[in-house]
This record gives structure tokens, C-alpha cells and sequence, in this order.
């Protein structure tokens, strides 16, 4: 049955199911620029400048591979679904990534070790995240319904990046090992989780078929697709807030500890805190998305997101309750731009297939995946300039100098705010419209009707 037919409202049984594999692959996300980082440059024992760069290098090759991801997944016709049997590809890729990158990585590996498991993680994880989302794009194709399917996503993503946090501190907590034991647990977790959630989302969530021609039109419909105003003002939003959290992960610890004063489990609590925030703050943004269309619900998260950003990150060191609230608070507005922005590349999926008569959908969101990496890989170039200030991972004795941690403070505090503010400007004039939406939908479903 085409996806552009009216669907039956999925129940929530059917999108937590679906929801499910964003517990492992949030829990890759949030490890990715934030503990693995960190953990390699002060455990294993890498510079934190050669950590940038191992990091950025791997990034821009998987940048490359999406585009090759979302051309197969457009490509791909099978009695089980377009997206779902690449699903099911990234589970036993993922479950090795981990075991080599958190569990049997050893103090002392070299650069080589990093680069070539990191590489094979994001293979895996860009099949996965890609199979995941196309997958949503065509479980609700309507305008409200679509929010809905994203907000699921998202609240899941969140619940998964809020599970793999608690585990180091829980583990150090119940005396079971230290942090690098906890790192472990980090792994094995994920290991147990992939077959778990990807299993049951394979069994319980169906996947409807879009209608559309077979051929994909190469690399001019690359281009074709960077040319249209509403995919343009998508990626570009979607870079800024990329790079905004992804310089707050990297260098959360560095700054609590170094500037702050606090540990790394009260700066573990504070990145807690603000997840919890975000995952009370997802239906919030949902239900505005409903009411003043997506695009204006976002632009009006990012400007609130920016200034409680900007004000809890300038909190005096010294007070753990105010700055623990003051977190929390900050991080209501972070999940909006995370599943809004893919519900609608979604929208925008719908505009191109009614106009191409080809579904692009794979190719869509692997171009909006490759913009996010990319503001990962600008997220790590903070560690270049703080190694180029003379900044230590280890602070010295005595601590770093004043000049470095002036640094540090402003590529905390200043760059992320100004970024997520930009995103709401970016969004003016935003094309998409939701009646805009509703008349394609309905050209679809005619279109698709009379074919049948």
C-alpha cells in the first residue's frame, strides 16, 4: 500500500517498538563526541590534539559514505521493506564496533587502532541512523502525524543518551570499578542492546511503500536536491545545531572542571540534568509544531534555547543546586531541533517526490545525516585551538594558564549560543508551509491513486 494513502494513527505500542534501536545508537551518539573523546585522550593516553584529528578524519570519510548509503536505501526493493533489511545490515557492525572501541581497547593504542574502529562504528552507525529515519519518513506520511513519529524518535533518543550517562556514575557509585570500567559497561551495554531493540522494532513496526519510479538520477540529483530553497535553509539549520552541542560534549568536562571547580560526576549530573530537560521539553515542542507549523515552532525554540544556553553556562562555580537547575532549564529546548528538522527533510521528501515522481527520500536524509557530521567534525576543531593555546587535558600542576582557560570559557560559552541563535534566522521565510504540505499530500495520494 503507497505511504501517500491516509494511514491508520499508529498506536504507542507500535512507535516505542519502533523507537526502540534509538536507545543503542542514541547511546553511540552521545558517546561519540562526549565520553570517547575525553576517554581516549586522558585513559588510553593520546594527545587531545591527535584525538581531533583522528576524530574530524574518520568523520569526513563517513561523510562521503552517506551519500553511497542513501543511494542503496533508495534502490533497495524487498518483500521486507526498503529501510528495514538495512536495519537489520548495521546490527552485527555495530555490535563489533563496540566491543573493539569500548571493551578491548587497552591504555597505550595508537592512532591507527582509533581511526580503523572508528571508522567501521560509523559505517554501522550511519546504515542504522539512515535505515531509522527513512523508515519514520513513510510510518506517518501526514503533516501532524510525522511530528508525532519524530517526537517518539527523539524522546528514545534521549532516554538512551540519559541510560549510557547514569552507567559510568552508577558503576563507580555501587563500587563495582572505576570510570574506565564504567566505559566498559558502556560497551557491553550497547552490545546487548542492538539485537534487542533492532529485533523487536523488525517484528512490531510495519514499513508502507512509497510509491515512486525506480531510477535515482545519480549524482544530478544530488546536486538537484542542493538547489531547493526549503532542503538549503534544512541543512544549514541542521550544521549550526550540529555544531552548537557538539562543542558543548567535547569540552563539558574540560569546563566544569577546569573553570567551575566541580568533578566529573557533579559535571556528569549537570549533562544529566540537561538531557532530562530535554526529553520533558520534546512534547512541548511537539504539540507547537501542531499548532504554528515546524518550522516557526523551531525557530522559536532555538531563540529561548540560545539565551537559557547563555545564562546557565555563566553561572558562577560554587553553587551545585543553582547550576544543576539552571541545566535542566537550558536543555528544555534541545530536542527540538533534533527531530523537528528530520520531520521536515521528511515534508520536503514528499515535495521532491511529487515533483521528480522518484523517492529520494534515503538520499534526503543521508545529505541532512552528512551536514550533521560535518558540524560534529567543526565541533572538534575547539581541541586544535585549545592544544594550540597551550590548554592540557590533564591540567598541570599549578592548572592551565589563565590565557587557555579564556579560551576554553568562550568556545564553551559564547560560540554555542551564537550558532543556535543563527539557526532561528536561518529559518525565516521557510517555504514548507503545512498547507503547503497538505496540497502535496493530496496531489500525492491522487496521483498514487490513479496509478493503482
Amino acid at each position: 500500500m503507497p505511504s501517500t494513502a491516509i494511514q491508520p494513527r499508529r498506536s504507542n505500542a507500535t512507535l516505542a517498538a519502533f523507537s526502540g534501536p534509538c536507545l543503542p545508537l542514541a547511546a553511540f551518539g552521545v558517546a561519540l563526541p562526549v565520553t570517547l573523546p575525553e576517554y581516549y585522550a586522558t585513559h588510553v593516553g593520546l594527545s587531545i590534539g591527535l584525538v581531533g584529528v583522528v576524530f574530524m578524519a574518520v568523520r569526513l570519510i563517513d561523510i562521503a559514505f552517506d551519500p553511497l548509503v542513501g543511494w542503496g536505501m533508495d534502490r533497495t526493493r524487498t518483500r521486507f521493506g526498503r529501510y528495514r533489511p538495512w536495519m537489520a545490515a548495521s546490527t552485527p557492525i555495530l555490535m563489533l564496533a563496540a566491543l573493539m572501541v569500548f571493551v578491548l581497547v587497552r591504555p597505550g593504542a595508537g592512532p591507527v587502532y582509533l581511526f580503523a574502529w572508528l571508522l567501521v562504528l560509523y559505517v554501522g552507525f550511519s546504515i542504522g541512523t539512515l535505515a531509522q529515519l527513512g523508515w519514520a519518513s513513510v510510518l506517518a506520511p501526514e503533516y501532524d502525524q510525522r511530528s508525532r513519529v519524530y517526537a517518539w524518535w527523539q524522546v528514545f533518543n534521549i532516554i538512551g543518551v540519559i541510560a549510557i550517562l547514569v552507567l559510568p556514575a552508577a558503576v563507580i557509585q555501587l563500587g563495582l570499578g572505576d570510570y574506565i570500567a564504567g566505559v566498559h559497561i558502556m560497551g557491553w551495554a550497547i552490545i546487548a542492546a542492538l539485537p534487542l531493540t533492532i529485533g523487536l522494532a523488525l517484528l512490531r513496526a510495519p514499513e508502507p511503500v512509497n510509491a515512486g519510479a525506480a531510477p535515482h538520477g545519480g549524482f544530478g540529483a544530488y546536486i538537484a536536491l542542493l538547489k531547493r530553497k526549503a532542503v538549503v535553509k534544512l541543512l544549514t539549520c541542521d550544521l549550526l545545531l550540529g555544531v552548537a552541542p557538539g562543542i558543548t560534549g567535547s569540552l563539558l568536562f574540560f569546563f566544569f572542571d577546569q573553570v567551575k571547580g566541580y568533578g566529573r560526576a557533579e559535571a556528569s549530573i549537570f549533562m544529566l540534568l540537561y538531557f532530562v530537560g530535554g526529553l520533558m521539553g520534546a512534547p512541548i515542542w511537539a504539540r507547537l509544531a501542531n499548532k504554528v507549523g515546524k518550522d516557526k515552532a523551531l525557530a522559536i525554540a532555538s531563540v529561548i534555547f540560545a539565551g537559557l544556553y547563555f545564562v546557565a553556562t555563566l553561572l558562577p562555580g560554587g553553587n551545585f543546586g543553582l547550576t544543576a537547575v539552571a541545566m535542566f532549564i537550558a536543555g528544555l529546548p534541545y530536542a527540538a531541533g533534533l527531530f523537528l528538522l528530520r520531520a521536515m527533510m521528511a515534508d520536503a521528501g514528499d515535495e521532491v517526490r511529487l515533483e521528480t515522481g522518484v523517492d529520494r527520500t534515503g538520499l534526503m536524509f543521508s545529505i541532512l545525516s552528512a551536514t550533521t557530521k560535518i558540524g560534529h567534525v567543526l565541533a572538534l576543531i575547539p581541541y586544535l585551538i585549545l592544544q594550540a593555546v597551550g590548554f592540557q587535558a590533564i591540567a598541570p600542576v599549578g592548572g592551565n594558564s589563565g590565557a587557555s582557560l579564556l579560551v576554553l570559557q568562550v568556545l564553551f560559552v559564547a560560540a554555542p549560543a551564537v550558532l543556535i541563535a543563527l539557526a532561528a534566522w536561518v529559518l525565516k521565510g521557510y517555504p514548507l508551509t503545512p498547507a503547503r504540505h497538505e496540497q502535496i499530500r493530496l496531489a500525492l495520494a491522487a496521483r498514487d491513486g490513479a496509478s493503482a
